[in-house]
């Protein structure tokens, strides 16, 4: 949840400022983090005061970190020569280590509260709850929390090379990555990444091995990375998803995903796993 802070408290304290402003998060011109400031200094924010939430850690160890405060301004743009805004993607990839926890999460609160603002069960107007992250209806108690969104991600390997894609969506950058895909109702993990593969690629896997997951803010997914080996089937590139996938041999890689990202965390395990053998 998110802790609605009294004007008392956010005036004595000095903390890690998350502003989203039309989707961008504001920083400092010329810098690249989230700024560690006081309220004072962002005159911007004298009629949000109301609005400023703290978002409580998830982990005791990030509890001696500064408290971290978010205010969400909608629509409105900063004129403000001492302030600047950048993407929420290019901040994460900018500042890695608070980006997937801190940042990455207090995104989904805020896309959360923009998105349900009326209940999705009868239409009225819903308000926040206090106590944890959700948003009730009073009309007809219908009760509604941050959606997760599960993903499956999967290296491929045939003991030998990686098979890789580029996505449409990556063309310009020309990057090539492992196949990812959200996990339908009703569908396990499992054969989320048996139906995925063979839809985006048109090969069979088998020997699925569980390596980690993710939080993934786009807007609310949580990845769940396997390795697995192929089986069988021609690469065949799923039309307006796949724009080309191909084997790699492991001395001569394309341009791929950053290693802070799940998907180049499980390439370079698969590559150590194919070193070893």
């Amino acid at each position: 949840m998110m802790i609605k802070r009294s004007d008392c408290e956010i005036e004595t304290e000095i903390g890690q400022w998350i502003i989203f402003t039309k989707g961008r998060i504001v920083i400092r011109k010329g810098e690249i983090n989230v700024p560690l400031a006081h309220i004072n200094e962002f005159t911007f924010l004298e009629n949000y005061r109301e609005e400023v939430h703290q978002l409580p850690p998830l982990h005791e160890s990030a509890q001696k970190s500064p408290p971290v405060f978010v205010v969400d301004l909608g629509a409105e743009t900063i004129e403000d020569e001492q302030w600047d805004s950048v993407s929420l993607r290019h901040l994460l990839f900018e500042q890695q280590d608070i980006g997937f926890s801190v940042v990455g999460r207090a995104w989904q609160y805020v896309h959360f509260l923009r998105t349900h603002q009326f209940c999705g069960q009868c239409g009225s107007h819903t308000e926040r709850v206090n106590w944890e992250m959700a948003v009730h209806c009073h009309r007809c108690h219908h009760r509604s929390y941050p959606r997760v969104s599960p993903c499956i991600i999967v290296s491929i390997h045939n003991n030998e090379k990686l098979l890789l894609a580029k996505g449409v969506r990556h063309k310009e950058a020309n990057m090539y990555s492992t196949l990812a895909g959200f996990v339908e109702s009703g569908e396990s993990l499992e054969e989320a990444v048996h139906r995925e593969v063979f839809e985006e690629v048109g090969v069979k896997v088998k020997n699925l091995r569980y390596i980690d997951s993710q939080p993934w803010p786009f807007p609310h997914s949580i990845m769940v990375g396997f390795i697995a080996e192929y089986e069988s089937g021609e690469i065949r590139c799923q039309e307006n998803e796949i724009d080309d996938a191909q084997w790699f041999s492991v001395d001569a890689l394309p341009t791929i995903p950053p290693p802070f990202s799940i998907a180049g965390q499980l390439i370079a395990k698969t590559l150590s796993q194919l070193a070893d053998k």
